[in-house]
């Protein structure tokens, strides 16, 4: 995993240094010459370990927004699955439309001929006419449909809505896919961005204690001295150099034992909330889970249903070639099998459906 740069920028740097110069209005004499001006340097220095605490809470925060950027890409893969799968399914629809439209157009063919040679009906050959047209209107339908569910893709993908959309593979199953692990849950960003709010509230906390220490400061003075014009003395009119110590008194703690309340509570509000989520995620995987194997289950249904239908289907219709009867029986199978193919591509899209919200609560990378 590549993490981000954790050090801030200031965060473990010293304050400024303080400058100040001050002029003597009214010089002040002194044995070696008049004071004129004054000239202040001062560094103050926090309580030991005090910038350190406050880079881990600035190094883990950062880790906080990192992990809530993966949360955040993470939630575009599922909002793009969410598009894709009825895309795909709308373009399988299309495949298995035409070929229906196909074995119509043959029936009709074959009623025709046998309406012409007399060992068939008009009946037959209009009931196949409105099947044929139905299956038309539904293919209409359903170009209209992609055109839609084009222009959100391509939203998501932040392109033209009427940028051309490319499908070239085809909704299956993967039998790897059928055994997902909720191990992985706790990899998820979330959970881990919820962690890393605990630590970081923990070294608020340190931060607090530290800053609630005395601050040591180091300067220099230095003044500028003017000569003595009615004598002359040793070292007339020399500058003054004088070295200083300065520590901070923090005797009002009010502030200090509130960050650090404040901070003992956000911890055990993370806490909480991590597991709220925890429990969330784990609901939710097992619902998902669930959802797979009652989808699995039922295309292995629909898949031997097919099977089963495609074999009375060529009974049927080589019986109607045959005798020229049943062939009201002929298009209902073939209605029949067409509503099999399209349940088990429903419940395919409900699989992959479940199985992107699974690789979304488990963090799998793409």
């Amino acid at each position: 995993m590549v993490t981000p740069t954790c050090r801030q920028a200031g965060v473990g740097s010293l304050q400024d240094p303080s400058l100040s110069f001050g002029y003597f209005i009214s010089p002040v004499e002194t044995r070696v010459g008049p004071q004129k001006a004054r000239f202040s340097l001062t560094q103050l220095f926090p309580w030991f370990g005090t910038l350190k605490a406050q880079e881990d809470v600035a190094s883990l925060q950062a880790e906080v927004k990192y992990q809530e950027f993966l949360d955040a890409k993470n939630q575009l893969y599922n909002q793009l699955a969410a598009v894709y799968y009825p895309l795909l399914e709308t373009h399988e629809l299309i495949a298995i439309e035409e070929e229906n439209l196909r074995i119509l157009e043959t029936y009709y063919s074959l009623a025709t001929s046998k309406l012409e040679n007399g060992t068939g009906s008009l009946t037959d050959a209009l009931r196949a006419d409105i099947m044929i047209q139905a299956a038309k209107t539904n293919l209409e339908v359903l170009k209209v449909k992609i055109e839609g569910s084009n222009s959100w893709l391509n939203s998501l993908l932040s392109r033209p809505h009427d940028s051309p959309v490319e499908i070239l593979e085809k909704l299956e199953i993967v039998a790897e896919e059928r055994v997902i692990s909720p191990d992985s849950i706790q990899s998820n960003p979330l959970l881990e961005s919820m962690d890393l709010k605990i630590q970081s509230s923990e070294a608020s906390k340190r931060v607090a204690q530290k800053q609630g220490m005395p601050k040591l400061g180091a300067g220099v003075d230095y003044v500028l001295v003017g000569e003595r014009t009615d004598m002359v003395i040793p070292e007339n009119g020399k500058n003054v150099l004088m070295p200083m110590v300065t520590m901070s008194l923090p005797i009002f703690r009010g502030k200090y034992r509130g960050a650090q309340k404040e901070a003992e509570l956000m911890q055990e509000s993370y806490k909480l909330e991590k597991e709220e989520l925890n429990n969330k995620l784990y609901g939710s995987y097992h619902r998902y889970s669930s959802d797979m194997k009652i989808q699995d289950d039922l295309i292995s249904l629909y898949e031997r249903q097919i099977v089963t239908t495609q074999q009375n289907l060529a009974l049927l219709y080589n019986s109607y070639s045959n005798s020229g009867k049943d062939f009201e029986e002929v298009l209902r199978v073939q209605q029949q099998l067409l509503e099999f193919k399209k349940m088990k591509l429903k419940a395919m899209v409900a699989y992959r459906t479940s199985l992107a919200q699974i690789n979304y609560i488990t963090a799998k990378t793409y």
